[in-house]
């Protein structure tokens, strides 16, 4: 079966990592970038909806492209293509918008707020002034 990361963030720009196993993972499988779903699957209350994501080599998932194969495509800009200058196009490796076993990451936008732990923060804070020492 299937495994995912999912990287769940809210509107005010904080994130959490999910893992999703097995079970877990079936509703995710067949559904595309863009799809909404309910945030119950995750423990949250809410909705989430599928941004993108990745498959474990690192190819990123595009919206436009049909079905969940890897195909190589022209690119001028968006998803898969950093940096091209004006008119020049670059033929680079995507993966389509639907999520299949081969994905490993999935990116999702959560429509209310997380709750993200605040020991976490301190420790972060914590460690930060120490090396600053």
């Amino acid at each position: 079966m299937a495994t995912f990361k999912l990287n769940i963030s809210d509107k005010k720009g904080r994130t959490i990592t999910k893992e999703v196993k097995e079970k877990e993972a079936g509703p995710f499988l067949g559904l595309t970038v863009g799809a909404e779903l309910d945030a119950a699957l995750v423990g949250e209350a809410g909705k989430l909806k599928i941004t993108g994501g990745s498959d474990k080599s690192g190819v990123p998932l595009r919206g436009d492209i049909h079905g969940g194969a890897r195909k190589y495509i022209l690119l001028s800009k968006g998803v898969g293509l950093r940096d091209a200058e004006n008119g020049q196009r670059i033929r680079k490796l995507v993966r389509g918008n639907t999520i299949t076993e081969e994905v490993y990451q999935l990116n999702c936008a959560f429509d209310g707020e997380l709750k993200v732990e605040e020991k976490a923060a301190e420790g972060q804070e914590k460690e930060a002034a120490e090396k600053k020492a």
